[in-house]
């Protein structure tokens, strides 16, 4: 008996000194759980909302030195929610990628009176689940897969002569320089709602809805009344709520008679006439089966051609303004980019999308202007459905939190790219630093201007496909050059995506008219 007590005591003391003895060696040890990122003392929850909705481009200066102090994760304390920042490539590609299925949620959004009198969702926003999964598979698999892409071709030439038109009708004023932003989202537009509706509107009615995409844009970088208490600030606030109410009700207007015409069209009740498309995004989304065998509602449909129409449009035509400014500041590059293009299209009236592949250049070109001009510095917010730890065990991302990453800052990195705020395209081509880059993050993180994991942006190939499209047809049809005696600006303003503040003004010359 006494045997089997010493036994269980000499158990006991070994395991006890198994615990005990790491810490009492290594006090230390007995702190290594992980913890909420460093960051400042907590702040009001209404402060943190007021900073991110109304200055997000202050709040980006702010946390350049809040980096600088706390490191390259930093956690804003807020009552009720931590938001985590994130400007470091290896725990972006730990957050998005490794952790990407807890991480990738969204905070809830409210917009205005449709976002809370009825239940409509869309790929950007929605909780990540059946929802957003369905939606996602219907636009990857119907719209944007490369033999869907194609459908479009003509479509991309149609833009492409109303954006030359606009360009060579501005560039017959002489040796002034002209703004050419107006022109860009406008051919880009067009081409969107073909792609969205199967229909080409007339230049009136394409003008009212791009209006109303633009009001609406706003409302995501202006001052949101109604991100706190909606219930009561919907009254406070009441001919702003009218006003979004009243735009939310125009935009229906417009769009359900566009979904119930490709409806009676997928019904065969309605032939073949005008100026029509054989396939638009419409025509997928009327075939969308949900949980349960819901098909989708025509508000919802409505909201889901907005999202289209909107994702597409503004970071597009931003961009490709970027890399029109950069061509224009950099003569030797413009210069080398048209001799690739002639060689690879010549004898065409017009650069196609076969020779787009044959024009290394042209895509160094556009990932440089995407590395150094991204056009959203942040990606959207995502919200941890439950704790996640980062960095080797050190930081804790605690469940509900929001967690935003830096795109800019990723592509600025001096560790990562030499000379990072100059603009070298021969970086991207054999030997350079950014030769064989994962764009999609996928690998490694070195830049993610379409962002990375679960919540990417779906439609990149779409958006390289028509920037270089737009990029070769543009340097070979005109010289673009600065203003006389001017250089151009490359200082930042935020609207919804990050531009110009002072939009490129440039004088293009034909080069036909030589």
């Amino acid at each position: 008996m006494e045997a089997w007590v010493l036994f269980f005591l000499a158990i006991s003391l070994v395991l006890s000194l198994k615990l005990l003895l790491p810490k009492l060696i290594n006090p230390s040890s007995r702190h290594n759980k992980p913890t909420l990122p460093p960051g400042p003392p907590a702040i009001p929850f209404v402060l943190k909302t007021t900073l991110q909705r109304t200055s997000l481009f202050q709040l980006e200066l702010v946390l350049r030195q809040l980096h600088s102090k706390y490191g390259p994760i930093v956690a804003l304390r807020i009552p009720f929610r931590p938001t985590v920042f994130i400007s470091d490539r290896d725990l972006a590609h730990e957050a998005l990628v490794h952790a990407g299925a807890a991480l990738a949620d969204r905070p809830p959004i409210v917009r205005g009176p449709r976002a809370i009198v009825s239940n409509h969702a869309d790929i950007t926003s929605s909780s990540y689940g059946p929802l957003w999964r369905s939606l996602r598979r219907n636009l990857a698999a119907e719209m944007l897969h490369p033999s869907r892409v194609r459908l479009f071709s003509r479509g991309r030439e149609w833009a492409l002569r109303i954006l030359l038109d606009k360009l060579r009708l501005q560039s017959e004023n002489g040796d002034r320089a002209v703004g050419v932003m107006e022109s860009f989202q406008f051919a880009m537009f067009s081409l969107l709602v073909l792609m969205c509706f199967g229909e080409k509107l007339d230049e009136k009615a394409l003008e009212e809805v791009q209006s109303l995409q633009y009001y609406f844009l706003r409302l995501f970088v202006e001052f949101n009344p109604f991100a706190v208490l909606p219930a009561i600030t919907k009254h406070v606030f009441r001919r702003r709520w009218d006003e979004i109410a009243a735009a939310l009700r125009r935009q229906e207007e417009i769009f359900i008679p566009l979904i119930r015409s490709r409806q009676q069209r997928k019904l065969g009740r309605r032939q073949r006439e005008g100026e029509s498309a054989g396939y638009s995004y419409v025509d997928s989304l009327l075939d969308v089966e949900l949980e349960g065998g819901r098909r989708l509602r025509e508000d919802e449909i409505a909201s889901l051609c907005h999202e289209f129409l909107s994702g597409g449009t503004d970071t597009t035509s931003t961009a490709l303004q970027w890399i029109m400014a950069e061509l224009v500041r950099n003569r030797e590059a413009q210069g080398r980019l048209r001799e690739e293009v002639e060689a690879a299209a010549a004898g065409k009236e017009r650069v196609e999308e076969e020779d787009l592949q044959r024009m290394p250049y042209l895509k160094a070109v556009i990932a440089e202007a995407l590395r150094r001009h991204p056009p959203g510095h942040f990606v959207l917010p995502h919200r941890a459905a439950k704790d996640v730890v980062l960095g080797g065990g050190r930081y804790l991302i605690p469940k509900g939190a929001e967690v935003h990453i830096n795109v800019a800052e990723l592509g600025w990195d001096g560790r990562t790219w030499e000379e990072s705020m100059s603009f070298r395209p021969e970086r991207f081509l054999e030997g350079g630093d950014g030769s064989g880059v994962d764009i999609t993050g996928s690998r490694e993180i070195k830049m993610m201007p379409f962002g990375a994991g679960r919540r990417m942006c779906p439609g990149f190939g779409l958006a390289l496909l028509h920037l270089e499209y737009f990029v070769a047809n543009l340097v070979r049809e005109f010289e673009w050059k600065a203003a006389e005696g001017e250089e151009v600006d490359l200082s930042e303003r935020l609207e919804f995506t990050t531009v110009m503040k002072y939009p490129l003004q440039a004088r293009i010359c034909s080069r036909r008219d030589r």
